[in-house]
């Protein structure tokens, strides 16, 4: 199945709409772009991917699954931090408002830069001259090119400059708006379709913004995630649970996110990169690159299917009772460490040696990077391509305190371009983020706490006392309150709300920086040594003495929860491990990697998705359309459906051959065909996709072969194992 042929996007887009997996929605109105509906096969594709992740997920770690509103009032995303802080940095053409997202522009120039360079190595120095004619050009370069004749240069780069270019992107995701915009500044990037000056990186909030009620004076918001609705009801979890530690919530369902990203099917892609088969200018290769990106960009309207995890851990205790389940289990991993060096080589290793390593925080979290792992895997995600990244520390969301993406390679465009040569492709390999995977530590139920004033909290039977080392921050109060007057209440929550690893962290801060900053309603404010302390503290936690009542740190506890006799008690807020999924760019991506063509056809696709997620595991297929064969095939349907096993059949006049190849493009793993001798001795054929290889064998046998099949309790090969081929031509009519 494997092929050298290069990526073809077209043809791959054209069976996914020639077969409605899914199409541009509100089509006969010109679509909506980044708004796309599921046909009938993409509908039973995720409906059969969703149905696989509540088997490896929901029902194997026994979670609790909850369907909470979309909707979200204004307070809840205001205490999680979303209203001020789930944003992407974005950046206009100042003369004619056209957006761009910040860190996609930086990249895609210095990717173009790259290639231009590598392009002017190859041709060794020799200046290539093409002529345009303009009236053959059907996509302009920018709009202020109106020559008629471009002389082609192309010119290498400085080797310190190439360096700085490829240490930029390994960061890319490392930086700030501020730190964009000098990057943009020194290397003199400007608009691309007009070479306009751009504006300085500003933040661009991600969410849609509605009202609740009939007078629209209750201000809300639409999802951005689903974790919110699961944390707010963690009390109640906690109590389905008997009060059980550790446990863990699920959800599946839509959220929505206002995004400045290139559109491109169902995925927010991270890079564009482009390709060419002969020598240009760079500052054309980047007109080109940019020019279809951001044809592809602006508010992109995203709603799409997320199926989101909360694992809730004790923070003293952060080992997983199964990780030696999954020790042994080979990942590809992009350190944090290894991006900041400026590089991107992926490191294989056992998750049981990675987190022995420190390279991943805990057990817990290395345990769900496995599950994720073979969960990609028995999609039909391909091993190779498949890597797992870690957040350096200015990406990290502004709840997480260590992060995992789970990356699919992808190509995600191709599309030729009229412009000097008529062979130019627009090729792009990108790594997609498909899971993430993080640590929240105690962030979200602390500020609900908080906010609510609703104790969040987990009680723990303490049989004897125990010294625990904590993070302590403690605030002077003489000099806080006079100086953030009636900013100081805010402030201190939030300082006191902090985590043990964020505590940990402005502690290096104060003693590198004598300060560190934080983010409060938008404003990011400067806090020194003179106004806090934060530094380790031993403390013993009694058991029939008393209960020590604490949430992330010691002077939290000691201001909100005093210490009074009473039984062997601890209370404690859990962290929370997270993996969340993006099923539309999941789908999308295992679409691609299980996509091929015949050798001896290439117009002949098939889609090899493993049963367990086919759309439909099985093809109908009477030979013809006699009257006889009629009550045979209703008989069949009748008993797949009372197997669970989903068939379609396709008895059109078309060949039997050109049946096949159809659901073959379907991804129909098998397939029925009613000829007959089935009417004369009741046995059918069972073809397989993608060997093509056949058995004739009774009803009764080949539906419970069917049944295996698809549960994938056999393989085809233990079928061809135990019963021969069949090659012999059917019975004809009598």
């Amino acid at each position: 199945m494997a092929t050298d042929k290069p990526f073809d996007r077209n043809a791959l887009e054209q069976l996914i709409n020639k077969r409605f997996f899914y199409a541009p929605a509100f089509g006969i109105y010109g679509g909506v772009a980044g708004l796309y509906d599921y046909g009938p096969t993409g509908c039973a594709l995720q409906a059969n991917i969703l149905a696989l992740w509540r088997n490896h997920f929901v029902l194997e770690e026994e979670m609790l699954e909850l369907d909470t509103t979309i909707m979200t009032p204004h307070d809840v995303l205001k205490t999680s931090g979303h209203v001020d802080k789930f944003a992407d940095w974005m950046c206009k053409d100042l003369k004619n408002g056209e957006i761009f997202r910040a860190d996609h522009l930086v990249e895609a120039v210095l990717e173009a830069r790259l290639q231009g360079d590598k392009d002017a190595r190859f041709a060794q120095g020799h200046v290539i001259e093409k002529e345009v004619d303009k009236d053959d050009t059907k996509e302009p370069v920018a709009k202020k090119t109106n020559k008629k004749k471009v002389r082609v240069v192309a010119v290498a780069l400085d080797a310190e400059v190439k360096q700085e270019y490829e240490e930029i992107l390994a960061k890319i995701d490392n930086y700030t708006g501020p730190e964009l915009g000098a990057i943009m500044h020194k290397y003199t990037i400007k608009s691309p379709e007009t070479g306009n000056d751009l504006s300085e990186p500003e933040e661009f909030n991600l969410m849609f913004q509605s009202s609740i009620g009939p007078t629209g004076q209750l201000k809300g918001y639409l999802r951005p995630e689903t974790a919110q609705g699961q944390f707010l009801n963690f009390k109640k979890l906690l109590e389905f649970n008997n009060d059980k530690m550790p446990f863990a919530s699920a959800s599946i369902g839509r959220s929505f996110r206002n995004e400045i990203s290139p559109r491109s099917g169902l995925l927010r892609v991270r890079y564009v990169s482009i390709a060419f088969n002969t020598c240009i200018p760079n500052e054309l290769v980047i007109c080109l690159t940019i020019l279809f990106a951001h044809s592809f960009a602006s508010h992109s309207n995203s709603e799409f299917t997320m199926a989101e995890i909360e694992h809730f851990v004790d923070p003293l205790n952060k080992d997983h009772v199964r990780f030696d389940d999954v020790k042994d289990v080979v990942l590809n991993l992009l350190p944090a460490s290894v991006q900041q060096a400026g590089k991107t080589d992926i490191t294989p290793m056992t998750i049981d040696e990675a987190v022995a390593k420190g390279i991943v925080d805990n057990k817990t979290l290395g345990y769900f990077l496995a599950r994720i792992y073979l969960f990609l895997t028995k999609l039909g995600i391909k091993k190779d391509r498949l890597r797992f990244r870690q957040h350096m520390p200015n990406e990290m969301a502004h709840y997480a305190c260590d992060c995992w993406d789970a990356e699919i390679q992808s190509s995600y465009v191709r599309r030729r371009f009229l412009l000097i040569c008529r062979d130019f492709f627009f090729a792009s390999l990108g790594w997609i983020e498909c899971v993430g995977c993080a640590d929240r530590s105690a962030y979200d139920l602390t500020v609900h706490s908080n906010r609510t004033k609703e104790k969040l909290v987990v009680r723990e039977q303490l049989p004897e006392p125990k010294v625990v080392e904590r993070w302590q921050l403690e605030i002077n109060k003489k000099v806080f309150g006079p100086k953030y007057k009636k900013q100081a209440k805010v402030l201190e929550e939030q300082l006191l709300a902090f985590s043990e690893q964020d505590l940990e962290r402005h502690a290096r801060e104060l003693e590198q920086n004598d300060k560190f900053v934080v983010t409060v309603d938008g404003e990011q404010v400067e806090i020194t040594r003179n106004e806090v302390t934060v530094q380790k503290v031993t403390v013993t936690e009694h058991g029939n003495e008393y209960a020590l009542l604490f949430v992330c740190n010691l002077s939290y506890n000691l201001a909100h929860h005093p210490i009074s006799p009473c039984c062997a008690v601890r209370e404690y807020t859990p962290n929370v491990i997270e993996p969340s999924f993006g099923i539309g760019r999941i789908l999308y991506s295992l679409i691609e990697h299980v996509w091929w063509a015949r050798e001896d056809d290439e117009n002949r696709n098939v889609l090899s998705f493993p049963a367990i997620v086919a759309p439909f595991k099985c093809a109908l297929l009477p030979l013809s359309g006699h009257t006889s064969f009629v009550p045979i095939v209703r008989d069949l349907s009748y008993k797949l459906r009372r197997l669970n096993i989903s068939s379609r059949t396709d008895d059109s006049k078309a060949a039997i051959g050109r049946r096949y190849s159809r659901n073959d493009e379907l991804g129909i793993p098998f397939a029925l065909t009613i000829d007959f001798q089935t009417v004369q001795d009741g046995t059918v054929t069972l073809r397989e996709r993608d060997t093509t290889k056949q058995i004739r064998q009774s009803v009764e046998v080949v539906l419970q072969l069917l049944r295996d099949l698809s549960d994938e309790t056999i393989t085809w090969t233990s079928v061809l194992e135990k019963y021969p081929l069949f090659v012999a031509q059917e019975v004809d009519e009598q």
